[in-house]
């Protein structure tokens, strides 16, 4: 019996079997309470019963088309049709046509990239390329950085879900961030990059592959670099022969209102990670893009990485299908136009909410920061932790047809690059009403 012909299941039937024969992330697995979601299009979701949910977060900021684009589904089919796998020492069309949209697309003289299957294995192969590339080991990272959950991606990591996997990989060592977690504005960026070179001369530059950073801190709480920080960060890397590696796994696609965060700052790394936006999670893949001095650097020596599905053909299919999208509909022009938008509800929630502490957004990337105090400023959930406050939100989210991530004291606003105008008021009426939960926390 195929899936179509199979009984229906309810919501009730799909979480009981879901929990008691599959693990899901980052959860104590007995706590657990998903929803079921039986379909998807647009920028919403629906459950078995046909509820209605509006997707604040394009899931886990990656499904930045959009659900449900026949234009991407159908390019999966038909690569799917043609020629399903081959293992990755063979060349097939599809990677031939996504390798050289890719080099017209990224920035400067990133021309090549090497293919995995998600942004954590691409994160731990520019370990390998720079690490191999550069004949140095250590690795710097910050605090406030999610970087994957495989073994060098997770050390790099800086948040909490690190200390369980712990000990990691050798070789990484914490600079300074220019945010610091409790503070309303970041730090000067000279500051952030005094404290960077710092640590360079600490630790000595002749031992130092690369520094890594997230070009926007994403689940970490949005955090946009003050103006002549990743410039500073490039010119260090450059005066001291250090590899600088931009994570654009959440970032990247459109999210930032450019093709990728970089392009903002006028910055370009030496490797770039990439995921998420890449297919717009329509299926697996991630990719580490190279400069030119790397790339050529690899034409005379081994690489030491391989992958059994590295460029397969259905997921490079989706990929060159989502960049087409994007092209068409101007997605990229979309997420700054509604980045504006969103600005403004941003804008209008502070001025209306005591609760609303401050609020950060570039293109349709965004968040809101939830404060017991305005004066002096004071989170409304301890360091790593939550608040019944915002259990009560995220409660009311559930029962009025939000997702969005919830973390710490924030609010995230990420939704698909394809909303409008209107789908965006429908989200902010509902984040409108639930932080009056949070304004009866607020002090006076």
């Amino acid at each position: 019996m195929g899936i179509s012909a199979a009984p229906r299941m309810t919501s009730e039937e799909i979480v009981s079997l879901s929990r008691a024969h599959t693990m899901f992330s980052w959860s104590i697995q007995g706590q657990l309470d998903p929803l079921a979601i039986d379909r998807a299009e647009g920028v919403y979701l629906y459950t078995p019963e046909g509820r209605r949910i509006l997707d604040f977060n394009a899931q886990l900021m990656s499904v930045n088309i959009g659900h449900g684009d026949r234009r991407v589904i159908d390019a999966i089919n038909e690569q799917a049709s043609k020629l399903q796998f081959v293992q990755p020492a063979f060349a097939t069309e599809i990677r031939a046509r996504l390798g050289a949209k890719l080099a017209e697309i990224l920035p400067g003289d990133m021309n090549k990239v090497f293919f995995t299957l998600g942004g954590a294995e691409a994160v731990e192969n520019a370990i390998k390329l720079a690490r191999h590339v550069t004949g140095k080991y250590k690795l710097l990272a910050r605090y406030r950085a999610y970087h994957g959950a495989t073994a060098g991606a997770m050390t790099l990591t800086g948040d909490y879900r690190r200390w369980a996997n712990e000990p990691g990989i050798v070789g990484v060592v914490r600079y300074p961030d220019t945010h610091r977690w409790g503070e309303k504005e970041p730090r000067p960026a000279e500051e952030a990059l005094n404290g960077l070179e710092d640590v360079i001369k600490y630790e000595g530059a002749h031992t130092i592959a690369a520094i890594f950073l997230e070009t926007v801190v994403g689940t970490n709480g949005i955090l946009i670099p003050p103006d002549g920080y990743l410039r500073g960060v490039r010119d260090l890397c450059d005066k001291y022969g250090i590899m600088m590696v931009a994570d654009e796994v959440m970032a990247g696609f459109g999210r930032t209102g450019r093709w990728f965060a970089v392009d903002h700052w006028d910055v370009v790394p030496d490797l770039m990670t990439m995921a998420k936006g890449l297919t717009s999670s329509y299926l697996p893949l991630g990719a580490v893009a190279m400069n030119g001095k790397i790339a050529e650097a690899m034409d005379t020596r081994m690489f030491y990485g391989g992958l059994t599905y590295s460029s397969h053909p259905v997921s490079l299919a989706a990929s060159l299908a989502t960049i087409k999208v994007y092209e068409e509909d101007d997605l990229i022009g979309n997420s700054a136009r509604m980045g504006e938008v969103m600005r403004r509800h941003h804008e209008a929630l502070a001025a209306k909410h005591p609760s609303v502490g401050a609020h950060r957004s570039i293109g349709l990337f965004g968040i809101l920061d939830l404060v017991r105090s305005q004066d002096p400023w004071t989170p409304i959930t301890p360091f790593n932790g939550t608040s019944d406050e915002m259990k009560a939100i995220g409660k009311f989210f559930r029962e009025n047809g939000l997702y969005t991530m919830i973390s710490n004291n924030s609010i995230h606003t990420n939704p698909p690059l394809c909303i409008n105008e209107q789908q965006l008021a429908e989200g902010f009426d509902i984040i409108d009403r639930a932080l009056d939960i949070a304004d009866q926390a607020v002090k006076g």
